[in-house]
């Protein structure tokens, strides 16, 4: 069988920011026809082997051969003028825009200098119809997914080249043909999809042995024995937003991690939101104790020793343009209050403590949060409200578009917070993941709770996908 020419390839790619270097001599080869996947942890490059090829970051030493010819991109555009286009990670939609303007965004067609809107909305229609590709993977449910993997198998039959990036091992291997597996910015190998086990590549990207792997991956330890069980830490009753989520019950207790579990738009934000005073109920109440609070803010909330993180690390979390020791700070020093500032030793010790216990990479408090890689910015946000020593922290998909290693470390942080007595909400939208941390799930489906269930030994996947199919009622 022939070989199909290389589209792409990239020679000796190296690229260095202040501190970081984020390629170290990579070679990359892209061949036509084929879907592959560019794997590794959070930071090891991934990202910024995209961004080089598509002139988002300028090389310090290297090539790129574009069919052929050597190309340097001057930005994306240019990338995209000679077909190489690109979905990022994050979702950027233009909330300002239509469906249709936002898809054609920078390719509207023009008929005399101007932008045809008929033709613009014509060919968004066709783009629609043919491919949905307005988020990354993390951000659709399965069926979505495997459209979208219908069209990827499509267009690699038509000899369209194909880079994927995805942290859900199974999702590579469904669909990708070759792997190339990144760590720290170098190259570690080039493998046939079918040719590489799965825990051989995990444990080529997080750089441990199988056997330290499958230390790494052991479910925590969920025992319930050690909970006081009559006195909840937090009771919310009926509790509730109009238009967000219907009232709902839910006691939360002292060294528990309680799982929320249900589809995308089911209503687990917002039932996070309402817990975390991110948003403000009317209806129902809050009690902690024999007392009555209200959570009308974050801020309220942290003085209850209530933290949330949000799903949004992006918009709602992480400051790209602070560094890592001010965001880390940043709750801590919002719950004294903006006149009572912390002292630097202090901030030092603190920021100094979490960047050590979490393996914040680089261990750099003064770079910028924006140069860390998504899973070392979703560190930073843990930090950030670990400093304000919380009761009840709120996470909301902390795990979400993650690598394994990292997932496994904060899903292990988790138990360990409960088993020091912290009272945990633990939010994914991957239902093994649910189970593996929690002690009891709590399910929703169209923004009402449906159900809630102990997890013990005999709960499994099956189990909360049917509760969630038959509302909750009987089956």
């Amino acid at each position: 069988m022939t070989t199909p020419p290389p589209v792409v390839e990239m020679r000796g790619i190296s690229i260095e920011f202040p501190g970081v270097k984020a390629l170290q001599g990579v070679d990359f080869t892209l061949r036509a026809g084929e879907i592959h996947a560019v794997m590794g942890e959070n930071g090891a490059g991934k990202s910024t082997l995209i961004k080089a090829l598509t002139g988002v970051y300028a090389i310090d030493s290297g090539r790129i051969v574009i069919d052929g010819v050597e190309r340097m991109f001057a930005g994306p555009a240019a990338a995209q003028a000679a077909g190489i286009s690109t979905v990022y990670q994050e979702v950027n939609l233009c909330g300002n825009l239509t469906v249709a303007e936002n898809i054609m965004l920078g390719r509207e067609p023009r008929r005399g200098g101007a932008i045809d809107w008929r033709a613009t909305r014509s060919a968004a229609a066709t783009h629609l119809g043919a491919l949905i590709l307005d988020e990354p993977t993390s951000s659709l449910d399965a069926g979505e997914v495997q459209q979208l993997f219908t069209v990827m198998r499509g267009l690699r039959d038509d000899g369209v080249a194909i880079l994927f990036v995805s942290h859900f091992l199974e999702q590579v291997y469904e669909v990708s043909d070759r792997i190339t597996v990144l760590r720290n910015g170098q190259l570690l190998g080039e493998y046939a999809t079918s040719e590489l086990p799965r825990l051989a590549l995990v444990s080529k990207m997080i750089g441990k042995s199988l056997a330290v792997l499958e230390e790494l991956e052991e479910a925590p330890k969920r025992s319930v024995a050690a909970l006081d069980s009559t006195v909840p830490y937090l009771q919310a009753i009926g509790l509730g937003r109009r238009g967000a989520v219907e009232a709902f019950d839910l006691d939360l207790y002292a060294g528990e991690v309680v799982g929320i579990a249900g589809l995308l738009g089911s209503g687990r934000t917002e039932l996070a939101r309402l817990l975390s005073g991110a948003d403000r109920a009317d209806v129902g109440q809050v009690r902690m104790g024999d007392m009555l609070v209200h959570l009308r803010t974050p801020r309220a909330a942290l003085a209850r020793k209530i933290a949330y993180s949000s799903e949004d690390r992006k918009s709602e979390g992480v400051v790209g343009d602070l560094t890592v020791r001010e965001n880390i700070m940043l709750g801590l020093q919002a719950e004294r209050g903006w006149t009572r500032r912390i002292p630097a030793k202090r901030a030092d010790e603190i920021v100094g403590q979490y960047v050590a216990a979490l393996d914040i990479r680089p261990a750099n408090p003064d770079m910028p949060a924006r140069n860390l890689s998504g899973g070392n910015q979703q560190k930073v946000l843990l930090a950030r409200w670990l400093a304000t020593a919380p009761k009840l922290l709120v996470l909301d998909e902390p795990t979400r578009g993650i690598d394994v290693g990292t997932k496994a470390e904060i899903q292990r942080l988790v138990a360990e917070l409960a088993q020091k007595g912290m009272s945990v909400v633990f939010i994914s939208s991957e239902l093994e993941e649910v189970l593996r941390v929690s002690h009891r799930v709590a399910v929703m489906r169209d923004h009402r709770k449906i159900a809630e269930i102990v997890n013990d030994d005999d709960v499994g996947i099956d189990d909360i996908v049917e509760l969630i199919a038959s509302g909750g009622r009987d089956s």
